[in-house]
């Protein structure tokens, strides 16, 4: 391993040291918008008001909802076999996921900014006895910080998009410093393993995607009663985790629907809760009845669209809608992990835009497990087909299930790969 850091590399953690004061600001900017937890501010500058567990820790940093879905079956695995667990998150969402499903004996913790003293301060005070960090998060910082602590340090899930393989082989000193800081990493497909290979990584393995072990989505029964109850006979249709301007595709696609049935109900579910407010100010423009999960509103009959601006309910959401369009999928977020919804049995539409999960998706598609519409203005005609053809959403939502059942297996194998990064750590906090 070449230990001469990049001059990028030295670049970027000087300018994150001269930034570091102007991140206070950030953080109160990011609080007012609701992306911040104002009085767990000590959290993002490295600091803990949490003592670390006596045992082994292992650190788990999953950045957004996605990640963090993923690796629950993971952290209840390892708990399970006595370790303890630290689970970072960046966004909201996530903390407010993270702090319903995660087990006894494991933490929450925002991350750090990316700079050298918060990162220092961090890993100071949790010593970590292995680090992971979930499909593509990668840090110069915490990176290069890692690289010189006696600390095992891999990526798990791992996933590099076309995209970002091109980036990343542009500056490919960079790339090959900042990737042969990891000690082992886990692939989600034979085409990830060969780019991290390509970018500098030689310890590489392929248990599969961990996205398919996932349990199906809680439902709460009583809920899901009344709420068929509520909906009667009416069709309704899902258009779930969209992000701004999704919305509006939604809505158009809805219009258009509600000539040939006019009953219809739309069940809105955007990806974050927050903009809920903004989508209602959308919706009153429309001249759209509604009504918030969030309020505890009924689906009475004139309500148009339902608003489910709650967290942790998508296993409610995808049960209602025998067709669901996934969002993510028209807008540079990547596309959504579907593997929630096919558990569920609802028929997916998606866009084309699935960089965060492509390989899934690609299987997906090859196997009529999942409709691809291309562009946004034919959503509507491809949620109408689905509708008229019920044995035929049925025969595509049965497909899915099948594939996700097919490609489990990756968290039996990702433990097999952790044990001797496990059994080579000591029980009082950093690596043997």
């Amino acid at each position: 391993m070449a230990d001469r850091r990049p001059a990028l590399v030295t670049a970027y953690r000087v300018l994150a040291v001269v930034l570091t004061p102007l991140f206070h600001f950030l953080f109160w900017l990011r609080s007012r918008s609701g992306k911040e937890v104002p009085h767990r501010k000590c959290e993002r500058f490295g600091t803990a008001d949490v003592v670390r567990p006596e045992g082994q820790l292992v650190w788990i940093h999953a950045a957004s909802v996605g990640e963090t879905v993923s690796v629950l079956p993971l952290v209840d695995a390892l708990i399970g076999n006595g370790s303890k667990v630290l689970l970072t998150t960046v966004t909201v969402t996530a903390a407010e996921l993270a702090e319903k499903r995660l087990p006894a004996d494991a933490i929450h913790q925002f991350m750090p900014f990316d700079a050298p003293a918060p990162i220092a301060r961090f890993l100071d005070s949790w010593r970590p006895d292995l680090a992971m960090v979930v499909e593509s998060e990668i840090w110069p910082c915490l990176f290069d910080e890692l690289r010189h602590r006696p600390i095992p340090f891999l990526l798990v899930n791992g996933r590099l998009s076309d995209k970002s393989h091109r980036n990343w082989s542009i500056l490919r000193g960079v790339a090959r410093y900042l990737f042969q800081c990891l000690d082992f990493v886990l692939a989600q497909s034979e085409a990830d393993a060969d780019r991290f290979r390509h970018l500098g990584c030689s310890n590489v393995g392929m248990p599969g995607n961990l996205k398919f072990d996932a349990e199906e989505p809680i439902l709460d029964e009583a809920t899901f009663e009344t709420m068929k109850v509520q909906l009667g006979q009416r069709p309704v249709w899902l258009a779930a985790l969209t992000h701004p301007g999704e919305d509006d595709y939604a809505l158009d696609a809805f219009d258009k629907l509600r000539s040939v049935y006019p009953d219809l109900l739309l069940i809105l579910v955007p990806r974050h809760p927050a903009r809920a407010d903004q989508i209602c100010e959308v919706l009153q423009s429309r001249g759209l009845t509604y009504s918030r999960r969030s309020s505890g509103g009924k689906i009475s009959p004139e309500i148009q669209v339902y608003l489910g601006d709650t967290l942790g309910e998508m296993g409610l959401f995808y049960r209602l809608a025998p067709v669901t369009f996934l969002g993510g999928s028209y807008t540079e977020a990547g596309g959504h992990n579907p593997v929630e919804a096919a558990l569920c049995g609802s028929a997916l539409v998606t866009g084309p835009r699935v960089s965060n999960a492509r390989a899934v998706y690609k299987d997906f598609w090859k196997h009529g497990a999942a409709l691809r519409v291309s562009s946004p203005e034919n959503l509507g005609a491809s949620v109408e087909d689905l509708f008229k053809d019920p044995e035929a959403a049925e025969g595509q939502a049965a497909r899915a299930r099948e594939l996700v059942e097919a490609g489990r297996g990756a968290l039996d194998k990702t433990l097999e790969a952790l044990g001797p990064y496990l059994k080579t750590t000591d029980t009082a906090g950093g690596a043997a």
